[in-house]
C-alpha cells in the first residue's frame, strides 16, 4: 500500500504546475531567509502571544525535529525511496534556491542503486515541524489558527511527491509533530502560570494564560 501511493503520489497525480510548487514547499534552502525574516518581525513587533509562538515553536520544533524524529531516524533507518527504489522522481529547486524559482527544476529518476548507504527517511521532519508549528498557531489563535494546517499539509505531501519521503514517513511525522506541539506548549502553559508572576508580572497580570488568553 505504501509503495502504491508513492508511485500514485509521485507519477501519476503530476503536472508541471505542481512539480514547481511541490519543489518550492519542500525546499528548505528557499523558506530559510523567509522564515528568519519572520522571526525577527514577530520578536520584534509582535504582540505577547506572537512572541509566545515563536518561543513555543523553537521548542516543539527542536523537540519533534532534533529529539523525537532523530532519535527515531537512528533506530529505524529507513532508506528513503529514491534510495532503494526504481523509477522514483525527485525534484528540486536549483541553486541557489531563490533564483530556482524561476528556473528549470532538478529532476532525476531513481535506480534503487543507494541500498548500501545509511537511510534516514522514517519519519519526516519537515511534516513533524510543519505539524507542530500549524497545531501551536491553531491553539494560540483559536478562531483562525486551524489554517496554518493548510500550508503544513501541502509540506507534507510534497514530501512524498518529490520523492523523498513514503506516505507512512509523512504520517508518522505528522503524529510526531502534533505530540512535540501539544507537549511544547503544555509545558509552557505550566511554565507560565507558575514562574509568569515573577518574570513579568505586567504581563502576567493581563495575560494569566496562555491557551486561553
Amino acid at each position: 500500500m505504501d509503495k502504491k501511493l508513492l508511485f500514485l503520489i509521485n507519477h501519476d497525480w503530476t503536472c508541471p504546475a505542481l512539480d514547481r510548487l511541490m519543489a518550492v514547499m519542500s525546499s528548505a534552502a528557499f523558506w530559510t531567509v523567509p522564515l528568519v525574516l519572520l522571526a525577527i518581525v514577530l520578536c520584534v513587533r509582535g504582540g505577547f502571544k506572537a512572541r509566545t509562538f515563536l518561543a513555543v515553536a523553537l521548542i516543539a520544533i527542536g523537540v519533534s525535529d532534533g529529539v523525537f524524529g532523530n532519535t527515531i531516524k537512528h533506530a529505524v533507518s529507513r532508506l528513503r525511496p529514491h534510495q532503494s527504489e526504481v523509477g522514483v522522481r525527485t525534484l528540486d529547486l536549483a541553486s541557489p534556491a531563490w533564483r530556482g524559482l524561476f528556473q528549470p527544476l532538478k529532476q532525476k529518476t531513481s535506480l534503487g542503486t543507494e541500498v548500501d548507504r545509511p537511510g534516514n527517511s522514517f519519519p519526516s521532519n519537515h511534516a513533524a515541524n510543519t505539524t507542530a508549528a500549524a497545531l501551536i498557531t491553531a491553539l494560540l489563535w483559536r478562531q483562525r489558527g486551524w489554517l496554518a494546517f493548510i500550508p503544513a499539509l501541502i509540506v507534507s505531501y510534497s514530501r512524498i511527491y518529490i520523492g523523498a519521503h513514503w506516505p507512512s514517513d509523512v504520517l508518522a511525522g505528522i503524529c510526531v509533530g502534533l505530540a512535540a506541539g501539544l507537549l511544547a506548549l503544555l509545558l509552557a502553559e505550566l511554565v507560565w502560570r507558575r514562574w509568569g508572576a515573577r518574570i513579568a508580572p505586567r504581563i502576567a497580570a493581563q495575560n494569566p494564560t496562555l491557551l486561553f488568553a
